[in-house]
Order: structure tokens, then sequence, then C-alpha cells
């Protein structure tokens, strides 16, 4: 199955130099694993405006209304050169599919990031995003955004990668300008879509039916702005379980009673949190191979992304939901 390369904006100490404000590195696994499939584009906004390593701390802090990036040991204000930096990357980095940011950072976090009163006291008056990630909200708001510490879930790593190579797959349909590779694209999609929202799904599948004669141009316009709608979540359990259900719809002449039931068993599992969503798909999947279902094997709903980047496991410290 082909899958796009996606360009991902990665913070520069995950794994690409030593440039944390105490001079270590952050050796990230999914990073590096991610890279064998990705263009990474590695990028240290603190260093980029001149602030050096090893470095005082910065942090943001409350001065009016205005947030503002202030280094607390000398109480100078970063600000301005932040923003002009940030304006200065994303107008010559390109298209960009994805994100990958050091958690808590004040200029890369995504959320939680503590803002300051004005005085000494280092009393926490609000949390937020870095100012640096406030950029990439703006410019990137449709983007799978992610700090490195939630990824560590099972969960919100699955949505990540989905709606990363999902958003990078159809850049190059979008560029192919076709109906053609738009079907293609939406017939492969159909369960993997189901999962995330049949509203979306059948909204979608309208747009490729293009039964108002539209522009191709103008189709592709409207899918995106659905395919961003559609992504702007991740599916629950009880959608898949909705999903699977219908795959196994296919099979229901060749299943004997017990294997229907075995694969019922290991969907309330699945519900119940004590399995993979991939305990349940690999079996499905095997019945399209044994049937020779050529519609089913080119479902991305069995591998939105590259398997070699599935990983099971979960530290648990992640948190549940996704932004």
């Amino acid at each position: 199955m082909h899958y796009a390369i996606p360009t991902v904006v990665v913070s520069e100490c995950l794994g690409f130099s030593a440039c944390r404000y105490n001079g270590d590195i952050i050796h990230n696994s999914f990073v590096s694993r991610l890279g064998e499939f990705a263009r990474l584009v590695p990028v240290c906004p603190e260093v980029a405006i001149g602030l050096g390593v090893p470095r005082e701390t910065v942090r943001l802090v409350k001065r009016g209304e205005e947030r503002r990036l202030v280094q607390s040991s000398t109480n100078r204000d970063w600000t301005r050169e932040m923003n002009e930096f940030a304006t200065s990357f994303f107008g010559q980095v390109g298209e960009v599919d994805g994100f990958i940011l050091k958690g808590r950072s004040p200029t890369c976090g995504i959320k939680d990031v503590r803002v300051y009163d004005d005085e000494e006291s280092g009393m926490v008056v609000e949390k937020g995003v870095g100012l640096f990630a406030e950029h990439v909200f703006r410019r990137f708001p449709n983007a799978a955004i992610e700090e490195e510490g939630r990824l560590t879930n099972a969960a919100i790593r699955e949505h990540f990668l989905t709606k990363l190579f999902s958003l990078a797959l159809f850049r190059e349909v979008k560029a192919e300008g076709s109906m053609k590779a738009l079907v293609q694209f939406h017939s492969e999609h159909k369960y993997l879509f189901m999962a995330y929202s049949q509203k979306w799904l059948k909204q979608l599948g309208r747009l490729v039916a293009n039964r108002e004669r539209l522009l191709v141009e103008q189709v592709l316009e409207a899918y995106e702005q659905g395919l961003h709608a559609l992504f702007a979540r991740a599916p629950q359990r009880r959608s898949h379980v909705n999903v699977c259900q219908h795959l196994m719809g296919y099979f229901k002449k060749g299943m004997s009673e017990k294997e229907k039931q075995y694969v019922l068993e290991l969907l309330a599992q699945y519900r119940a949190q004590q399995l993979p969503l991939s305990s349940v798909t690999s079996v499905l999947k095997s019945w399209a191979i044994r049937e020779e279902n050529d519609y089913l094997l080119q479902q991305r709903y069995f591998a939105p992304y590259p398997p070699a980047l599935l990983d099971v496991r979960d530290s648990g410290k992640g948190r549940e939901t996704a932004v």
C-alpha cells in the first residue's frame, strides 16, 4: 500500500541536538521511528532567536491583557524576536502536515503552559499555549499537532498518525487534481471515515458524487474542509465497534457461529479496553484475504499509516483526550 511522506515540524531538542535550556537532548524513540517515513523539520525557536545553550530560562508572564516571553534573570522581553522568527520560519517552511512539539515549553507547549504574574513571586495566574505554538495553531489550525508527552498514550498516538498520513495522502490527491484520484481516495477511506464520523462520511460522499457538476477544484476545496472537520476529534470505541460489525457483514455466509462469536468476544474485550483494536482488525483482515475481497483489502482502515509505526504499548502517562 502506498503511503505519502508527510512533512512534520519537530522540536529540535527531541533527538536532533542538545539545545535544551540546560544543554540536554531528549531521545525520543517515536520521533526516531517516524523519521523513517516522514520528512522531519527540526526547530528550536529559543536558540533561533539567540538565547544560546545553555541559557537562563524564559517564561510567559502576564502584563495587562498580554502574555510576554520574558527571561527572568535579566527581565529581558523576547516577545518581539519570537514573533518575528515564527513569522519568518512559517513563511519559508512550506506545506506542513503535522507538528510534534515539546510539552509545557513556554515557546513550544500546545497546552498547560504556565503563565506567571508580572512579579517575581512565581505565582501562576493561568495556563495556555506557548508563544511559538500560537503561531502554529494560527497558521496550521487543521494539521496534526501534538506534544511528545501525550504521544506516549496509544489512543492519542493512533489518532495523530492516522490524521497525519491521511492529510499527507490527500495533499497528493489535491496536487493531482482529478476526480478519479479523489474517488479512489474516498473509496479507500470509507470505513476509516465511518469510524470517525458517519455524518461527515456521507457529506464527503455527496461531494465525490458531484451532482452539482462543480469544477474539480471546487470539489477538492470543499472536500478538504470536510476532511478537516472529520479529523477534528478522535473516534470513539463504540464507533470502531460499529465499523467492525459492518465488516463482519461481508463474511456472514462464510463464518461459522463459533467464528462469529469469537470476533464478538474480541470486540467486547476491545470495548472494555482489554485489547487493542488491532486484535480485532487483524482477524477481520485475515478473512478478507481468505475471501479474496479486494475492496476490503484496499481499505485504509486496516492500516491508515505504515504498519512499522504501530506500537500498542502505552506507558499510561499520556492523557486520554486528543487535541
